[in-house]
């Protein structure tokens, strides 16, 4: 019997230990760890070698760990499946899934749903216009925020402490287009001026030859919950033709998924 009078965290009487250890190996890999060695997830974890062994092992068998030639542990089928139905599920993608495809046919351009994830944006939703040549970009993929317009639009709206907590020097390592921010200080002055706005454009800062423009997807809460965007080739659109042409019509999809949301 617990007691509620002790200090601390109760312990969760119903926690099954091992199965704990398998979902703590699987959350090792993300979009930057795509395979491990059996001892780095030993390291990574502090779980001892033959418990880890056996764990690695089990999730094998059923399909949630596979192994490379080289010996090397990746995600298998059975994960991609729950993440797929997780994310099919969820209410935030059903209620865009329309709006979004009308949009895409509108304007004939790539559209996409995403959220914050620490200092990376994640990819629920894509509908891809065949010419828009990018890096392979799916459902499910991580983008760093600082240098993509949903990321941005994201970041603008949070407080200086949540800011800080996810935007370190760290975030600023990663390849970008020519015209990436650089420093903290550039990108404190960008979000400002998204603040003010109320979108965020990207002009080859995620890569060459890219731009997209941003906005919110309110819940029923005031601070953003999600992004929307229009990415284009920059052959096609340049900033003016983001504001003047896509930006109306995007800002339109995005009420509709709000209203929508709000109403659930």
């Amino acid at each position: 019997m617990v007691d509620d009078d002790a200090p601390g965290k109760p312990a969760n009487q119903y926690r099954i230990e091992s199965l704990a250890k398998g979902l703590q190996v699987l959350k090792l890999f993300d979009e930057n760890t795509v395979s491990l060695r059996l001892r780095e997830i030993c390291d990574r974890t502090g779980i001892p070698m033959p418990t880890a062994f056996r764990i690695v092992s089990t999730l094998e068998e059923d399909g949630f760990l596979d192994r490379t030639p080289d010996g090397d542990l990746q995600p298998g089928v059975s994960v991609l499946t729950l993440g797929s139905a997780a994310l099919r599920g969820s209410s935030l993608v059903q209620v865009s899934e329309r709006p979004l495809r009308h949009l895409a046919e509108t304007t004939g351009e790539t559209v996409n749903l995403g959220i914050l994830i620490n200092d990376q944006v994640l990819y629920l939703a894509r509908l891809k216009n065949a010419d828009l040549v990018t890096a392979n970009v799916q459902v499910g993929s991580t983008l760093p925020a600082i240098y993509t317009s949903m990321g941005k639009l994201l970041l603008a709206f949070l407080s200086p402490v949540e800011l800080d907590q996810r935007v370190g020097a760290h975030s600023f390592s990663g390849g970008a287009g020519p015209n990436a921010v650089t420093s903290r200080a550039e990108l404190d002055a960008r979000l400002a001026l998204i603040r003010e706005q109320g979108y965020s454009i990207q002009d080859q800062e995620l890569a060459q030859g890219l731009r997209s423009v941003s906005v919110p997807i309110f819940g029923r809460a005031e601070s953003p919950v999600a992004a929307i965007n229009i990415a284009v080739s920059s052959s096609r659109h340049d900033v003016h033709s983001l504001r003047s042409v896509l930006l109306p019509r995007l800002q339109e999809a995005a009420a509709d998924i709000s209203m929508r949301l709000k109403a659930l």
